[in-house]
């Protein structure tokens, strides 16, 4: 069960219709997509995420429905009309989310590198981190952001993200993890991934980092709109290390599937 929605900070960037949702990941903001804003034709727009940036941070209420409600809330109360919902990582998450609970403002998703379809192995070690970031708190968190990035990533951009970690309260990303993965509606892990992505009524561009996750999102697909592609050489944040080719490959995308609804 989702909490009450919190009005989100965000920011708009005018362009044409229609318009994009940049949704940023765990422990970030919506200052991750700056990177990208001189690329875009279309109007964008980019919230702070609950418990992170300038919105609100409620006692609880940190899982992808949760997020997904407070985002629905923003888009009838700008009424932007069906988006594109972009995430990034914890924000792709939450777009699905936004597709599957509130598909009437969705007309296409696209996910960056997004925290589902974890398997086995890497679902034995989530109760081990979430022990580590208990004890240490955000320095694990910003050690999780040094290997995120590709070896050679401009300092400016790790830095920046590994402070936005370090400013984050603790309690708020431990949270998110049992949203995204442990709590009884997360489908953050396989094979709770493939039964809620199999409830997107709507084109998929996925952007990967590796053609192992990749080929996992090239499984859930239906519709033929849908798309997949792997930033060989790239990091986690690829939206910052690679921003001209993100926002190309997506603008490329959305006039595509424009043609065809």
């Amino acid at each position: 069960m989702t909490t009450t929605p919190v009005r989100l900070h965000h920011t708009d960037h005018p362009g044409t219709a229609p318009t994009l949702l940049l949704v940023h990941g765990w422990g970030g903001s919506g200052g991750d997509w700056d990177p990208t804003l001189p690329y875009w034709r279309h109007r964008v727009l980019v919230p702070d995420l609950r418990g992170h940036g300038r919105s609100p941070k409620p006692a609880e209420g940190y899982g992808a429905g949760d997020f997904a409600a407070d985002l629905a809330e923003l888009l009838l109360r700008l009424g932007t009309g069906p988006v594109i919902a972009v995430g990034h990582s914890m924000g792709g998450q939450a777009v699905t989310a936004l597709t599957v609970e509130h598909p009437d403002l969705v007309r296409g998703l696209v996910v960056v590198d997004p925290a589902y379809g974890r398997d086995e192995a890497e679902a034995a070690r989530i109760p081990a981190e979430q022990e580590e970031l208990r004890k240490e708190g955000t320095e694990w968190a910003a050690r999780f952001v040094e290997g995120a990035f590709h070896p050679g990533t401009d300092d400016e951009l790790l830095n920046r993200q590994r402070q936005l970690m370090l400013d984050m309260d603790p309690d708020v990303l431990l949270q998110c993890r049992v949203g995204m993965y442990l709590a009884p509606d997360a489908f953050g892990l396989r094979p709770a991934t493939g039964a809620y992505l199999a409830r997107r009524r709507c084109p998929v561009l996925g952007v990967y980092a590796t053609s192992r996750a990749a080929q996992f999102e090239r499984e859930t697909l239906s519709d033929p709109r849908s798309h997949v592609v792997v930033f060989d050489g790239a990091g986690h944040f690829l939206h910052e290390e690679r921003p001209r080719d993100l926002v190309e490959l997506t603008e490329h995308w959305v006039a595509g599937i424009g043609k065809a609804l």
